[in-house]
Parts: C-alpha cells; structure tokens; sequence
C-alpha cells in the first residue's frame, strides 16, 4: 500500500499517471494499480461505445431532419458534443492517479445557453475536444477493448476452460479453431499457459492505459497558450488586489486614526485630569474615561472583524457565515454540508465573498428573502448565494463582484453569475479545497 501511494503521489507531482511509476515497481502485479488499469480501459469501452452510438444517432436525425430545418440545430450541436465527453474524460482518467486535469475552459460571465455556446465554440480546447472525441469514437475505444481483452478477459477465460476440462464439468472445450482441450494433460498445459498469460497481461492493460491517460491529458489539458493567458489575467487581477489591498489599509489607518486613536488620547486626558482631582471630581472623570474605554474597545472590535473574525478562526466557515446573516438586513438562510475544517485561505476566501454578495444583496437587489447553500464537491468547496431580488448584478458595473473574482483568482477560485433582469440572482463560487476537509476537533 505504501508504494502505490508513493507511486501515486509522485505522479501528482510530476503530472504523470501513477501507473507509469507503479509499472517500474517489483510488486506491480501484487497491487491494484492492475485493477485499476482494467477499470480505466473497461470505462472507456463503454463510454466509447455509448458515445460512438449517440454520434451516429445524432448525425443521422439531423442530417434526415435537416430537410424541415430541424435538424440544423442537431447538427450543429456536433460541434459542442466533445464539451461533455471532455469532461468525463478528465474525470475518468483520475483512476490511473496522477495530477488532476483541470478543466481548461474559463468561467463564462453571461447567462444562458446561447452565451455558453458563443464561448464555448471560440475557445480552441472545444475544437480539440471535438476531434479528440471523433478519434474516440473511431479508434481509442475498441483499443481499450482489445487490451482489456487480450490482458484479462482471454487468460481469465482460457483458465476456466481448462479448469472445467479438468474437473471433468466438460469433456472437450474449442477455445479457438484449430485449438480443442479434450484431455487432462492438454488442459494443464492450457491452464499453465493461462497462468503466465494473465501477469503478462497485467503489464499489457497498465501500458495501454498509462499510454491513453497520457494522450487525454495532452490533448484535454491545458496548453501553453492557455496557461499564458491565464497567468495574464492572474496578473491583472493581482495588480487589482494590490490596489484593494493598499486601499484597505489606507482604511484601516484612518479608522484607527480617527476612531479608536482619538478616545485613547481623549481617554489619557481624562486620566490625567482625574489624577490632579480629589472627591466626586475625581470620580466622574473615571467613570467618563471608562465610557471612552470601553467605546474605543467596541471601534477596535468592529475594526478586527471588518479584517479577520474571530468565530472564522475558533469554529470555522459555517459559524462565520450563520454570524454575517444574523447581521444582515435582509433574511438570509444558511446550509452547510461540510465534513470539517478547510484550510484556512479557502475559508477566508469563502467567507469575505459571502460577506461581498450578502452586501450587494443589501445595498441593491431589493430582495426580501437570500440564502447560502455550502458543500464540498469533491476537492472543491462550493458555496451559492442565492436571492429573490430584481437581478441585473454583473461584474462590469461595479467594482465589488470584479473584487471579488480578483480574490478568487489567487486560489485558482472561480466566480458564476446568473442575474437575469427580474431576478433571481445566483452567484456561485468555487474554490479549489487543496485537501480533503479534516475534522474540526483536530482528530
């Protein structure tokens, strides 16, 4: 066990399945890096098959159809088809470890279908997702086949023949033409054959499937280019953030100049004065220096949780969040499914984009009713923020949502909106996890 996890593990570093690793292994065939290769191949057999049948279908109505013009929309759905099998594809080839291949296509900032679809079809993943599905379809599906049945499903077979020849259960078993058990020696001699055939095949089914996860990466990952462009927007909104982030100091300088630093001087001359009094004096200026005490306290605390709550930090996102909605002026509902603590980045992230939305509720929406609704979906914390407000909310028209992507785009994070005109309003923020939550006692 510890090998496969250190297989897999150098893989996730490296980017390459961790089959490839666990195939330069002594106890290769003793793990379940075997299993888990005829899984892959298995998996591809059936989505392929299914997706070979469901492209065929597809073209043939749209192509009979296209005589009403019905069929034009089918047909030109084609050019979408490989946005879904992309999509399982990067899912499935998790079974062979390795790096996760995260999706290349960018959030898209617009509702609706036809938005999807102009982004989608301008994006050069899509084209290539395309063709990788019709080289699917045509080609890699019945390679996964044929290396699932050469290295299990024959070997496996060829033992059960000769295994019921041997036990008597059937007299004479043709295994091929030309190729007939009818005795005991030739079903040892089967069943030997069978016993070295299956570990060979073992390494037949790791290769093909090291070497087909290899190809689903390069083809469905992201490129050099993608990542060029990605690192520019980074870039910008990082350029952003360091503009917000000076801003929010220059904020706190003058709330504490202005605030709490002035009832701590007001505070000191109270104090002095009280020290020069005798008698009731004395003990009015106290109790005033006392008020101003406890004001300058109140400033501070409001201050430290404008910058980091403590309940975010003692108990976590779900308290935090329940906290903010409790203060907002429009009734908020809470849900959180979550296992246990996050890290703390994705939970301060998380946090400050619930306290982002839930304002703008406030201040614009006009909604009588929000909600958060949390989860972790797989490695990805996903919170949505819900209100029945009269929508019209985007990025462009002001800055605190663009804020908020900013803050999202240094953990990788991704900011959805859906705010039709009428409402509701949608916003959905995902935030890549890192790890797998840990419980909150520590445990």
């Amino acid at each position: 066990m510890g090998r496969e996890q250190g297989a897999e593990a150098a893989g996730a570093r490296d980017g390459r399945p961790g089959v490839w690793r666990a195939l330069r292994r002594r106890g290769y065939l003793c793990s379940r890096w075997p299993w888990r290769s005829a899984a892959y191949l298995a998996t591809g057999a059936v989505c392929g098959a299914g997706a070979f049948g469901l492209l065929v279908a597809l073209i043939l109505v749209g192509t009979v159809l296209s005589v009403l013009l019905i069929g034009v929309p089918l047909l030109a759905a084609i050019c979408l088809a490989g946005v879904p099998m992309g999509a399982v594809e990067r899912h499935r080839v998790r079974l062979l470890g390795g790096a996760a291949v995260r999706d290349p296509h960018p959030a898209v900032d617009r509702p609706g279908f036809v938005a999807w679809a102009r982004t989608r079809l301008g994006e050069p993943v899509t084209w290539r997702e395309l063709g990788y599905l019709f080289v699917f379809c045509l080609l890699l599906w019945p390679v996964d086949l044929a290396a699932l049945g050469l290295g299990l499903l024959l070997p496996v077979g060829v033992l059960y023949e000769a295994g019921t020849v041997a036990a008597g259960v059937n007299g004479q078993v043709q295994l091929l033409p030309g190729w007939d058990i009818a005795s005991l020696p030739q079903a040892a001699a089967t069943g030997l054959l069978g016993l070295v055939w299956l570990p060979a095949g073992g390494y037949l089914m790791g290769v093909v499937a090291g070497g087909r996860a290899a190809l689903t990466r390069m083809v469905l990952g992201r490129r050099e280019a993608e990542f060029s462009q990605r690192l520019l927007e980074v870039s910008r909104s990082r350029a952003r953030l360091v503009d917000a982030f000076e801003a929010e100091r220059r904020r706190i300088e003058r709330d504490l100049h202005d605030g709490a630093q002035q009832r701590l001087v007001a505070l000191t001359m109270l104090l002095g004065l009280a020290g020069m009094s005798e008698g009731e004096e004395a003990a009015g200026l106290i109790a005033k220096a006392q008020d101003q005490a406890g004001l300058a306290l109140e400033e501070l605390r409001e201050l430290i949780q404008g910058i980091h709550p403590q309940v975010l930090t003692d108990r976590g996102l779900p308290s935090a969040v329940h906290d903010v909605a409790d203060r907002s002026a429009v009734p908020v509902d809470v849900e959180f499914a979550l296992p246990g603590r996050l890290p703390e980045a994705v939970e301060s992230t998380a946090y400050f984009a619930v306290c982002e939305a839930l304002a703008n509720v406030a201040k614009h929406s006009g909604a009588r009713r929000a909600e958060v609704r949390g989860e972790l979906a797989g490695d990805c914390l996903v919170v949505r923020i819900r209100d029945d407000g009269r929508g019209g909310a985007d990025t462009d028209k002001g800055t605190g949502l663009l804020g908020l992507a900013d803050r999202l785009a240094v953990l990788d994070g991704r900011l959805l909106i859906s705010s039709p005109a009428g409402g509701p309003t949608l916003v959905r923020v995902e935030i890549p996890a890192g790890v797998t939550a840990v419980d909150s006692t520590g445990s």
